[in-house]
Formats: C-alpha cells, structure tokens, sequence
C-alpha cells in the first residue's frame, strides 16, 4: 500500500499564522504537524508516501523530510497548485499509485489510541473497495456521518445534515483499492468547484464496498484548522507526553519500533539534534535496546 498525505490548502482561518508558511509546518506542542499524519502512515507499516502540498511550501516540506531515506521510507513530493478538492490527490498522485492500493490522510489531522499500529495493520492488508474510520462527535451535524449496520458495512453517507443518522463522522483518513484513480478521474466537480472525497466514497458505497470503522471510545481524532484547536491539540499532547513520558509521533522512534532502521541509526537520528530534549530522547531508546 502506498501512502498519501495531503498538506495543501491556504489554512486561511487560522491567518496571520498562515500568511507565509503552510498549516501542516505550525506546531504541535514540540512537533510539526505533519509528522502526526505521517506517524499513522508509517504505524499502518506504510514505506512509500507522496506528500501533496502548494507549490510554494513544497520545498519547504522537502527541506523538513528529505527522500525520507534516514527514516527508512520513501517520500516523494507533488504538487497541487489550486485546492480543487481532497479527491483531487488521486488524480495527482496517479503515477505514484500505480498498481497498488492506497491510504490518503489529511495533513491537518491526529489520531492517537491504543493498538492503532495493530488497527491499520490489518485493514491496510488487502484493501477491498474503501475503508472509512468514524469517531463518535457530539455535533454530527458539522462532518460527513456515515451509518453502518452490525458488521461495520457503510449503509448510507450524508455531508453536513440536519438530522444525522449517527454520531459517527467520517475522519480524515481513508483507505481504497486501486480503482480509487478511475473514480477520483470520472467524478465532477460539486457546486463549490471541487472534486468532493465524498462523491468518491458514494460510488464505493452505491457498489455495496464501502466499511467504516469505529475508533470507539479509547482514541481520540483531533483536527487543527482554527486557532481553538491548534491550541487544544498541543495542551493534548503535551499532557500525554509529559505523564507518560513517551513521544506521540515521534517519526524516528517510529521508524526504529516498526524496523525501517536499527538503533544505532535511531541513536545517529539523535545525536544530529544536538541538545534538544527530542534528540536525548532517542538516544536514550536506542541505548536501551542494547
């Protein structure tokens, strides 16, 4: 499976902070943002990624992650100069894809729980149709909602309405077969000039191939699009790290825990951090593995 996060748009509520750098390079607590996109990619045991952005910060993304070869992955880079659209990336990313199926997660958005490793693990294996991930919000009227019968099958996907079905909205993570590319290419924009991820998972849904998980109660879904947010996400963060002790989406330590490099590389990733507290941090877990 190939991995596909998409870090465009112009973050336009959340200006001043936005007016020259990308949403998805702001903090989050210690960390950019995008590194918590890409840590559920690489927990999914994803290698391969396309980073989608504008074309005025995809250099700056490519400054911060290289080829992604010291992380044991390959990042790639496109871009995506107007935002026409979530679906849009799959007619970006076609070459990318290739053969292969793929998992595409927005550049705004966290998702932290137990066993999520285990979770997109298995449903990254052997993708059929589309896969979905719910979280149960007390506002369903603000997202996409998506019903589901007993065996987690997709019966019917609303955007936005009055009276929702569930309290399960549609998060920013999607899984799809390879023939998510034909779909993306043949669906037209909506009446706000966009190639809707809602359109594409209809035709999923009309061909009785869409499932949608719920993340149940132990993981929490954060998005960061306003200054509320942004700011409830780090104090989130924060909290965990410091009770715990342990990094939430440490890209480095991530790559040494799944294999993608051994410890005397995770150790090297740490030293080259100088004095910061992130790179004692990894030096330590790669000392405690001897």
């Amino acid at each position: 499976m190939k991995g596909i996060v998409l870090a465009g748009g112009s973050g336009t509520r959340l200006y001043p902070l936005t007016h020259a750098v990308s949403k998805q390079l702001l903090p989050v607590y210690n960390k950019p943002m995008i590194y918590y996109p890409l840590s559920v990619l690489m927990l999914g045991g994803i290698k391969d990624i396309l980073v989608i952005s504008t074309p005025s910060h995809t250099g700056l993304f490519r400054e911060l992650l290289g080829d992604g070869s010291r992380l044991g992955l390959s990042i790639e880079y496109a871009e995506q100069p107007r935002a026409n659209g979530i679906a849009e990336a799959f007619v970006i990313g076609e070459k990318f894809i290739g053969d292969d199926s793929v998992a595409l997660i927005l550049g705004d958005n966290i998702f932290h729980g137990p066993g999520l490793s285990d979770l997109l693990s298995d449903h990254c294996k052997n993708v059929d149709g589309c896969v979905l991930f719910g979280y149960a919000v007390k506002d369903p009227e603000r997202y996409g909602v998506g019903e589901t019968d007993g065996r987690g099958e997709l019966i019917s996907l609303e955007e936005k309405p009055a009276r929702p079905r569930s309290n399960l909205a549609v998060t920013g993570l999607y899984l799809y077969d390879n023939g998510v590319v034909d779909i993306a290419r043949d669906i037209r924009p909506s009446a706000r000039g966009e190639l809707e991820i809602t359109d594409v998972n209809r035709v999923y849904l009309q061909q009785g191939r869409a499932r949608m998980v719920d993340l149940g109660r132990g993981f929490a879904w954060l998005d960061t699009g306003t200054h509320d947010s942004l700011l409830q996400a780090g104090q989130y963060i924060q909290v965990l790290e410091e009770r715990q002790g342990v990094r939430i989406a440490c890209l480095e330590e991530i790559a040494f825990r799944m294999g993608f490099i051994d410890s005397a590389a995770c150790y090297a990733l740490g030293g080259q951090l100088g004095t910061s507290e992130y790179g004692a941090y990894l030096m330590a877990i790669a000392s405690a593995d001897h």
